[in-house]
C-alpha cells in the first residue's frame, strides 16, 4: 500500500474506456487550519485521463479513487528533471573543457536540451502507456 499514490476524484466523462476523472492536486499543508492565512497553502484541480475497459461500471458524477505506482512518479521525474539536468551539466563541462568559450558552451548546452524534449515527445503515445492510472470505486 505504501508503493501507492491516490487521490480521491470525480469521473467527469465516460467515452467508451476512457474516462476523465478530475483531481483536487493539493499541497501538504493545505488542510492547515491557517491556511487562509499562509501564502504557502495552494490547491489545483487536474483533469487525469484513464483507460479502463470497464469504465461501463463507472457514471458521470460518481466519486473515485484514482490509483498510480509510487515508482511510475519517480520514473517520471528521472524522464521530465534529472536526466535532462544531467544532460545539460556535462555538455556543458565537455563543451567548456574543449572551447573554453562560456557563451558558446552554455548555448550549445541549452541547445541540446530541444533534440531531447522533441524525441520525448514524438514517444508521447509509449509513454503514456507506461505512466498510465487505475481507477476504483470508493466503497
Amino acid at each position: 500500500m505504501a508503493n501507492l499514490i491516490q487521490h480521491q476524484g470525480i469521473v467527469e466523462s465516460i467515452s467508451g474506456t476512457h474516462l476523465s476523472v478530475r483531481i483536487i492536486q493539493s499541497s501538504a499543508c493545505s488542510g492547515c487550519h491557517a491556511k487562509g492565512y499562509c501564502s504557502s497553502a495552494d490547491s489545483k484541480e487536474k483533469i487525469i485521463d484513464i483507460i479502463d475497459n470497464s469504465s461501463s461500471s463507472y457514471v458521470v458524477g460518481e466519486r473515485v479513487m484514482v490509483v498510480g505506482e509510487m515508482s511510475m512518479g519517480m520514473k517520471a521525474v528521472f524522464w521530465a528533471f534529472v536526466l535532462p539536468f544531467l544532460i545539460l551539466v556535462s555538455s556543458l563541462f565537455i563543451c567548456m573543457a574543449i572551447t573554453g568559450d562560456e557563451l558558446f558552451a552554455g548555448i550549445l548546452s541549452l541547445s541540446l536540451l530541444v533534440p531531447y524534449y522533441f524525441i520525448i515527445w514524438l514517444n508521447k503515445t509509449r509513454l503514456k502507456q507506461k505512466f498510465s492510472f487505475t481507477i476504483k470505486p470508493i466503497k
